[in-house]
């Protein structure tokens, strides 16, 4: 396998095949990303990517049965040359269960609803959409690049097309100061797609990442563990999205919370309520990205 610079995927694709099929992230302007800094954005020639995967298929002794697209918007790729991928992952690997990909919003929007149809029944079967809030100021002041309509469009057009939808948040994204319409905008936006699973991430900043600066001089004053708490309860006692898979169980964050939404928020909100009693936070120096 052929990897250029760092390789980034989501928890859940530990144990899959991972292919670049971009090199970077196409608009890489999210100020409170470290990620791809390093890479200038291309299209890799889509020959270059089958012969990835007949090496792969060659190197290793196990079937390989989950395959992850990477680098940071897979689906910005030409709807032909995905499907022409998708295919040849078919062929190479019989035993293939799953392909994933990252999915940019303005990306999902510029493909119709046929052409993501198309590629559910050629074989990608879940996406990972990076949602990070769903407040217009925090998108803004971040450089998210998308607004929270375009969000949610994008979101249920994958659930149209019959994919998979994972998207994720991050708890403290818009500082103290904007912790409230942060929550309870997050929470609108998750109720109007309604995703199949939802991650929450809490806010750590590399030093390569734009918004590092302003954490330093205090422009951006970040949230203390009880506040990071606190938003988290309002964001789930404003949310309405039944059936999703919630997990907040990722290595950045202050307390582990899983359940399904929305029959498990009472018991979730327990278990906040208990944390805030015991001051039982994971410490810092055990928070990792």
């Amino acid at each position: 396998m052929r990897y250029e610079g760092t390789v980034y995927r989501p928890p859940s694709e530990a144990k899959s095949l991972i292919v670049q099929l971009t090199i970077g992230c196409a608009r890489n302007t999210c100020r409170f990303c470290y990620m791809y800094k390093d890479k200038n954005f291309r299209i890799r020639p889509i020959n270059e990517v089958i012969t990835d995967l007949r090496m792969a298929d060659l190197m290793y002794q196990y079937p390989v049965k989950r395959v992850f697209l990477a680098d940071g918007d897979a689906l910005i790729v030409k709807t032909n040359d995905l499907l022409k991928v998708l295919a040849e992952i078919k062929e190479i690997f019989p035993m293939i269960e799953r392909v994933s990909s990252y999915g940019a919003p303005k990306d999902i929007l510029d493909k119709s609803l046929e052409e993501l149809k198309e590629l559910r029944q050629a074989g990608l079967d879940m996406v990972y959409m990076g949602v990070e809030s769903g407040d217009d100021v925090v998108l803004e002041m971040m450089k998210k690049g998308v607004t929270s309509k375009e969000i949610v469009e994008a979101g249920i057009k994958l659930k149209q097309a019959g994919i998979i939808t994972s998207v994720t948040l991050i708890s403290g994204l818009g500082g103290r100061n904007l912790l409230k319409r942060h929550a309870v905008e997050s929470a609108r936006v998750i109720s109007a797609i309604k995703p199949d699973y939802l991650g929450f991430l809490t806010l750590m900043v590399e030093e390569d990442a734009p918004l590092y600066n302003d954490i330093n001089t205090g422009e951006f004053p970040i949230l203390n563990p009880n506040e990071v708490l606190m938003e988290m309860k309002l964001f789930l006692e404003n949310v309405n999205s039944e059936g999703t898979v919630f997990r907040s169980n990722h290595a950045s964050n202050y307390l582990n919370l899983s359940g399904i939404l929305n029959k498990d928020i009472g018991n979730m909100l327990s278990v906040i309520d208990q944390c805030e009693k015991l001051k039982a936070y994971k410490p810092d120096e055990w928070r990792q990205l």
